[in-house]
């Protein structure tokens, strides 16, 4: 993450901050505080904090990670130079916004669903090189992070199935040729191939694009079988916050939430000196 930080502040410098370097003193010192816009769940200060620190700027927190914020709240302070705070600025208000904006997102969902014995879960489906603090504001917002990349588990998904014959095909090519310390978890389309696959030994079967009724169909029929405990179930795919406590009545373990980054909004934060 400090690689990808330094990058940041190195792709927004450029040459050099031109206009700080024209209009600011080189030793002007000076106070400044970030002031939130919106509200929502206050995710990545501790990053800012870091961010300003490691260039010698002096910090002050207001609030810490995971705290409710309302428009008008005061979230940091510091002081320092100021060609150096003005070069931190935006890439520190950023990676703020928006990784308030995961937190909020994550927050409400969770906080849809709080009445359930369910995790509710992000996904890959974020942007390049931002992923680890994507997946950090989940977890500050109440969610899981589930894979944070390729080598966490084995997750086969459709196009693995496509390459590699069925369903239950893939579960068992894999059950052979990967370690026990892995897990494994296999996205299906049917109560057929849930079936199947709980049988077989899936840590996880994630139910994708299903319904509500088509969800119940296959956790009715496992529990029917006397399976139902084998596999953590996980659904996914197209799930709001007007569906998702539809999914949690069926008592389903893990609902995964694709939108929770690829579609959040960044909050709204601002710095004045």
């Amino acid at each position: 993450m400090d690689k990808i930080i330094q990058y940041m502040l190195d792709e927004d410098k450029g040459f050099g901050d031109v206009t700080s370097e024209a209009v600011v003193d080189e030793d002007k010192e000076v106070s400044a505080q970030i002031i939130s816009k919106d509200e929502g769940i206050l995710a990545g200060i501790d990053i800012v904090r870091e961010m300003f620190e490691e260039y010698g700027v002096k910090v002050n927190f207001w609030l810490k990670e995971g705290s409710r914020i309302s428009k008008g709240d005061l979230l940091l302070s510091c002081r320092g130079n100021a060609r150096t705070i003005l070069l931190l600025e935006r890439t520190a208000l950023n990676l703020s916004m928006r990784m308030s904006g995961v937190a909020t997102a994550a927050r409400h969902y969770a906080d849809l669903v709080s009445d359930y014995d369910v995790r509710v879960a992000g996904t890959r489906k974020t942007s390049p090189a931002i992923a680890k603090f994507d997946k950090h504001a989940l977890k500050v917002g109440g969610a899981d992070t589930h894979r944070f990349g390729l080598d966490d588990m084995v997750l086969i998904k459709d196009n693995h199935i496509a390459a590699c014959g069925t369903p239950l095909e893939a579960l068992l090519k894999a059950k052979e040729n990967v370690s026990f310390s892995k897990k494994i978890e296999i996205e299906v389309e049917t109560l057929e191939d849930a079936v199947d696959c709980v049988k077989n030994g899936a840590d996880i079967v994630m139910l994708d694009n299903m319904s509500p009724d088509e969800v119940k169909e296959v956790t009715d029929e496992l529990s029917g079988l006397g399976i139902r405990q084998n596999s953590l179930i996980e659904v996914s795919g197209g799930i709001t916050d007007g569906t998702i406590a539809d999914y949690a009545k069926l008592g389903v373990d893990i609902i995964s939430i694709g939108a929770l980054t690829h579609s959040s909004r960044s909050l709204n934060f601002s710095m004045k000196f």
